[in-house]
């Protein structure tokens, strides 16, 4: 498990991380996340090893713009209504999954939760690697999430399962909420998690 310093260089090496299959810890726009690429089947069984997660609950994916949400999930008119009115920011839309979410990712869902973050790290972080990322809190199942890149190591350094990686990005705002997460997959409205973002 390493700790690299926000740079363009730590960018560039989480990249590489994910693009083999490694998991990496990083901010995002409400606490630190771990990041699996979800072409990755061995990165994602590797985050729910960490998290200590049932297999059947499911993550959420980060993605870099409206466009590339539109190729994994399918916005009927509610969901493009909040994705304009609250993209980018702590708002995770449920909307029905397309076939360009792969099998082993949620296995038997037939939705999927997707964020664009504000998070420039974040956003950075998908586009490089050209596709969206897992976002779920870098903790243990049924533990507080992380608000710095010292908490993620402190908690995962005596584990026999860690992160590749961890980027530092500095202490994030305790008091920041998780994201909201709203279900339009039935053409209405129906809020699963208050949050950040009232709605």
């Amino acid at each position: 498990m390493e700790i690299c310093t926000e740079s363009p260089e730590a960018l560039q090496k989480a990249v590489e991380i994910l693009k083999k299959g490694g998991v990496v810890a990083h901010a995002t726009d409400t606490c630190y996340g771990f990041a699996a690429s979800i072409r990755s089947e061995e990165g994602i069984k590797k985050i729910y090893a960490l998290k200590k997660m049932l297999a059947q609950k499911p993550v959420s994916i980060l993605v870099s713009d409206i466009k590339s949400a539109e190729k994994y999930g399918l916005f009927n008119a509610t969901a493009e209504r909040f994705a304009e009115q609250y993209w980018p920011g702590q708002l995770t839309i449920i909307v029905e999954r397309t076939a360009a979410v792969p099998n082993f990712l949620n296995k038997g869902s037939a939705t999927i939760g997707l964020r664009l973050p504000a998070h420039d790290f974040s956003r950075h972080l998908v586009e490089l690697l050209g596709c969206p990322v897992t976002t779920t809190s870098a903790n243990v199942t049924g533990e507080s999430s992380p608000y710095s890149a010292e908490e993620v190591f402190a908690r995962f350094n005596s584990e026999n399962i860690q992160p590749d990686l961890i980027i530092d990005s500095g202490r994030l705002n305790k008091a920041t909420p998780p994201s909201t997460i709203i279900d339009c997959s039935s053409g209405a409205m129906r809020l699963i998690r208050k949050g950040s973002i009232t709605v």
